[in-house]
C-alpha cells in the first residue's frame, strides 16, 4: 500500500514531561550530526536507542539498516517519560534520538533513502521544542507539527528545515519497522 508523504498519528504526548527529561540530559551530551553536508549552523543528536554494542556517539545515532538488534542507551535510562513514549509504539523500534536544530540553522534539502512505510521502515517525529518560525518542508510543502504530536513523514522524499526562530528546535525521532499495527495506524489516520 502507498501512503501519503505525511500522516499525523492519533496520539498527543506530554511535551512538558518530555521537556523535563531534556533537563536531565547535559548540554555536553549533544553530538554534531554526522552528515555535515546536509546542514548549515548547528544540528546535533543525543542517541536514545542504538545498535547493540555501539559505543561511539556517531555510530550510536545511525540507524544501520543491516542491524537488527537495537538497545536503550544510558541517555534514555536517565529519563523517565521518554521510555514511556518509545514503548507506546507497538512495532519494532530501531534507532531513537533527540535531534536539535539550533536557532538560525537550516537542514538542506535532501532525501533519506528507503525511509518510507512502503519500504518497510518509517521515521516518526515527535516535536518537543518548536514554534511557528520553524519551517519543515516535505516535497516543497510545509508540514505544521505541534509539540507532542507524532508524525509519520516519508523522508525518502525531498525535505528540508529552516529554523528562523531565536530558540532551538528539538524533536524526538524514531526509526521503526512497519508491522501490521503501524500499517493500521497509518491507514486509519489518512
Amino acid at each position: 500500500m502507498t501512503f501519503p508523504d505525511r500522516i499525523k498519528l492519533p496520539i498527543l504526548f506530554d511535551h512538558s514531561q518530555m521537556r523535563k527529561d531534556l533537563e536531565k540530559l547535559k548540554n555536553n551530551e549533544w553530538v554534531e550530526h554526522f552528515v555535515k553536508n546536509n546542514f548549515e549552523g548547528d544540528w546535533s543528536i543525543i542517541p536514545l536507542r542504538s545498535p547493540k554494542g555501539e559505543t561511539h556517539p556517531i555510530r550510536m545515532s545511525y540507524s544501520d539498516p543491516s542491524q537488527n538488534e537495537f538497545v536503550d542507551t544510558h541517555f534514555l535510562k536517565k529519563t523517565s517519560y521518554l521510555p514511556k513514549v518509545v514503548s507506546w509504539f507497538q512495532c519494532p523500534v530501531k534507532s531513537v534520538r533527540l535531534m536539535k536544530l539550533a536557532a538560525g540553522s537550516i537542514i538542506k534539502k535532501h532525501t533519506d533513502l528507503d525511509l518510507a512505510a512502503e519500504y518497510g521502515e518509517a521515521r516518526l517525529h515527535v516535536p518537543i521544542e518548536t514554534n511557528t518560525d520553524v519551517h519543515f518542508f516535505l516535497n516543497d510543502s510545509e508540514v505544521f507539527m505541534n509539540q507532542g504530536e507524532c508524525w509519520y513523514l516519508r523522508l525518502s522524499d525531498p525535505h528540508n528545515v529552516d529554523n528562523n526562530s531565536q530558540s532551538d528546535r528539538i524533536h524526538l525521532v524514531l526509526d521503526v519497522v512497519v508491522n501490521d499495527w503501524l500499517e493500521q495506524q497509518l491507514r486509519h489516520h489518512l
